[in-house]
């Protein structure tokens, strides 16, 4: 089946990303220092499509801004680039160390964003963890005018994931996520029977790859990948294929990047996607900005 194929290719790409782990932890003897954690594994809480395992301090403050361009199909908006696809402001607070809670607003549907981060383990030197892995989830509340909608539980979209991550060099980072995403309200059609069935299943999973190569201490590579993995009766979102340049400084990061996920929740995403980065037009370009 085809999920199956799925499954096997993210159990190959978690056993390449973390194939040093075994090693690693050989490695250590009695004699090794103290164990401290890894820093700078990714520059922000977010890269392109997806979160991040980074945790700012406890007591931390942080804006995010990001925005998606229209599809690069024609030079009448200049392939996209004055034509709007979504836009997210949002801005996130560490209040006890290894908690991060977070409000947003995103263009579209004007879908209000509640989501929490939980920093589970991180990676450690000399010892210890050898990986990091964190928890994100997220609640989409659709503030529409009620008319848009049957019952007010259809406003509700939500999103979890763990995130697995590891510095791998000094340079190279590399994480894994696992998620499920639901819809309290998917579309339908009437079958031949006059009958209503949906073209989805509410429940959509699915997983990521991210990874960051640094050029300089300043500037970086990012790319990453979106795979669904659910099944529907009509409608499959298409996978997502990344990919730019980081910028940061004390305290911003900026990224400039292509990508075919036009939506800035990733709950949109794995539902909604229909961009296909194998065809003309797939592509959009987009932008994040964070400020610590």
């Amino acid at each position: 089946m085809k999920i199956q194929k799925y499954i096997i290719c993210f159990g190959a790409l978690v056993g390449m990303v973390f194939c040093t782990t075994l090693s690693y932890a050989q490695d250590s003897t009695a004699t090794t220092p103290v164990s401290k954690p890894v820093h700078g594994m990714f520059a922000g809480p977010v890269l392109i499509d997806n979160q991040t395992v980074a945790m700012p301090a406890k007591g931390s403050f942080s804006s995010i801004f990001e925005h998606r361009f229209g599809n690069a199909q024609n030079y009448s908006d200049m392939y996209g680039l004055f034509n709007i696809s979504s836009i997210l402001i949002g801005a996130n607070y560490v209040p006890v160390k290894n908690v991060q809670v977070g409000l947003g607003l995103c263009s579209y549907n004007m879908t209000w964003d509640l989501n929490l981060k939980l920093s589970l383990m991180q990676q450690h030197k000399n010892g210890g963890w050898p990986v990091s892995i964190s928890y994100y989830g997220e609640v989409g509340i659709d503030s529409r005018d009620k008319s848009n909608f049957v019952s007010m539980s259809d406003r509700y979209t939500y999103f979890n994931e763990i995130m697995i991550a590891r510095k791998i060099t000094d340079k190279f980072s590399a994480q894994v996520a696992p998620s499920v995403s639901y819809f309290c309200d998917v579309p339908g059609y009437v079958d031949a029977n006059g009958q209503i069935q949906s073209k989805m299943e509410n429940t959509q999973f699915a997983f990521s790859v991210i990874g960051r190569y640094k050029l300089t201490a300043t500037t970086g590579i990012v790319v990453d990948y979106d795979q669904p993995l659910t099944q529907n009766v009509t409608t499959n979102p298409h996978p997502n294929l990344s990919g730019g340049v980081e910028f940061e400084t004390a305290g911003h990061t900026f990224q400039i990047f292509v990508t075919n996920y036009g939506y800035c929740l990733p709950q949109y995403n794995t539902f909604l996607n229909q961009n296909d980065y194998t065809k003309k037009g797939g592509f959009l370009l987009g932008f994040n900005i964070t400020r610590l």
